[in-house]
């Protein structure tokens, strides 16, 4: 009778809990998808139901009237953003109040957490000063030749295996093709390594990039609980996303590598490079106040908080967690681009056309080299890759952190009382949902480069379109991942003509069982060579 009474008890508590955390939005009107106990709005994702994106989608959809919408995340709240004047405010206007990302990459003593993505207010301030002069047009200009020599390495690679075919085509797992070559492009860009991931498959470079990379159930879990546990907790626990084999590899890769050119006098303009001018305070941005070039429509701004100069020392750690910083979002995001700009070309055949002829012409106007000023006399390629990032933009969702208790104001009209976000509350941008709202972008599942032609980009709403982010926290590397992606297209469309086949999943839908960006049955196409 006594167990009776105490389960009673403990399931009468259970319930008021319950009962008193998920209570917040419906006291406001924020609406919201009605939550489970203690999972919250996370059970279609945990049961691998949705990718997580289209859990996003189905929420920014099914209230179409709001300004903001609730989500809980086991027990936390967080604020889907819906209005566009709101999104303005949150990421520029009132910049000060959403400075930080959400602290799920700030465990233990994970690179991760001294990354550029993890740092927070001054510190954060400090480091985008620092590293901004990496990536201006000027630095990213002398990277394109490394860029061009492996992607000359890929395409000898592809016609070597066509020939070697008995059939005059090969057909090619898009996915491994993309990521091998952004592997080959950091470890030359970033590091200064000559690694061809198209021969030496199982190179030690690229088998830490995809353990790095791959959100496996491992890595899925462990970002469940990061997102659960404060911060304080998950430091103790030493829980961290990045393998340990991986952040050996890469300690003693980036210190060796700074270590022999200071003994030996080596210079390459590569991100090593960069990042030891950065150590000694040599990086300046006397190049940013002449106009400098854009590598595209989507190129981003920086703002003035990653245009002051520092004088804080960085410690070896630091300038690491750069670097891998650098070669993740290279290696993943930059890759799973490029792999859905080949899906969509194939399904394309009319635009894939269009664009061989310009990188054609582009190539016998210039005795066949490509460089930095090719990328930015393409006015068709950059209309294709622009159209790919609306598409697929390789930031699905925006995360910012609350610094302050802000009034984000009523949720719809028909609210009575202002909703006041509270410190330490999650903020999301849905970009993917957004680039894919028909009262943004007619026809939204369209793959139509015409979008951002001369005579039609003027019409796209300002804050309706962000593949890299927006405001003063927005991605560092959009230059240098839009010539990655020009570089890699162009060597392709030159030497090869790329269809669906029999394998080729049509229409795409998203691999459920990771967070990653894949499609399900896998991004094969057929490679024939062009005449």
């Amino acid at each position: 009778m006594i167990i009776f009474v105490w389960v009673v008890v403990l399931l009468t508590a259970l319930y008021f809990y319950n009962r008193q955390i998920y209570s917040k939005f419906s006291r406001y009107g924020v609406k919201h998808f009605k939550p489970l106990p203690f999972l919250g709005n996370m059970g279609n994702m945990l049961l691998r139901v949705d990718h997580s994106v289209e859990d996003l989608v189905r929420l920014y959809k099914d209230f179409p009237n709001e300004r903001f919408v609730g989500r809980y995340e086991f027990t936390k709240e967080m604020i889907i953003v819906r209005d566009i004047e709101l999104i303005k405010k949150i990421c520029i206007k009132d910049f000060e109040h959403f400075l930080d990302h959400r602290a799920v990459f700030r465990s233990g003593e994970s690179y991760f957490s001294r990354s550029l993505i993890a740092l927070e207010g001054q510190e954060w301030k400090d480091m985008r000063s620092t590293l901004s002069p990496a990536f201006t047009s000027s630095k990213i200009r002398h990277m394109v030749p490394f860029m061009v020599e492996v992607g000359d390495q890929m395409v000898r690679s592809l016609k070597k295996k066509i020939e070697e075919s008995k059939t005059g085509y090969i057909d090619v797992d898009c996915k491994d093709l993309t990521t091998r070559y952004t592997n080959d492009v950091i470890a030359s860009c970033a590091f200064g390594l000559k690694v061809d991931s198209h021969n030496d498959v199982d190179n030690e470079f690229y088998t830490m990039g995809r353990s790095s990379t791959s959100m496996n159930l491992r890595s899925m879990l462990t970002f469940f609980v990061l997102l659960v546990l404060p911060s304080f907790l998950s430091k103790f626990l030493k829980l961290d996303l990045f393998p340990k084999s991986a952040k050996t590899f890469f300690k003693k890769l980036v210190l060796g590598t700074m270590n022999d050119r200071e003994t030996r006098k080596i210079f390459r303009p590569d991100m090593i490079h960069l990042l030891m001018e950065a150590k000694k305070g040599k990086l300046t941005h006397e190049d940013t106040k002449s106009k400098d070039e854009a590598a595209g429509f989507a190129t981003v701004e920086e703002f003035a908080v990653g245009q002051k100069q520092v004088n804080r020392v960085w410690s070896d750690n630091d300038l690491i967690s750069q670097a891998v910083l650098f070669f993740l979002a290279g290696f993943e995001t930059v890759s799973a681009g490029m792999s859905f700009l080949l899906y969509e070309l194939a399904l394309a055949p009319d635009v894939q056309e269009k664009l061989a002829q310009e990188i054609k012409e582009t190539d016998a106007k210039n005795g066949g080299k490509f460089d930095f000023n090719s990328v930015q006399y393409m006015p068709y390629m950059d209309m294709v890759i622009s159209e790919l990032l609306r598409l697929w933009p390789p930031g699905l969702a925006l995360d910012r952190l609350c610094t302050k208790d802000y009034n984000l104001g009523k949720p719809n009209a028909n609210a009575e009382e202002d909703f006041i976000v509270t410190k330490g509350t999650s903020i999301s941008i849905p970009v993917y949902a957004i680039h894919r709202d028909p009262q943004f972008f007619p026809n939204p599942e369209k793959f139509d480069p015409d979008r951002f032609s001369d005579e039609n980009k003027h019409n796209i709403q300002p804050f309706t379109y962000m593949p890299f982010g927006v405001g003063p926290r927005n991605c560092i590397g959009s230059r240098f991942a839009l010539c990655e992606m020009k570089v890699m297209v162009y060597h392709i469309l030159k030497h090869v003509v790329v269809s669906p086949y029999e394998k080729t999943p049509i229409p795409a839908k998203l691999d459920r069982t990771t967070f990653n960006m894949l499609i399900e049955g896998g991004h094969w196409l057929r490679f024939k060579p062009r005449t």
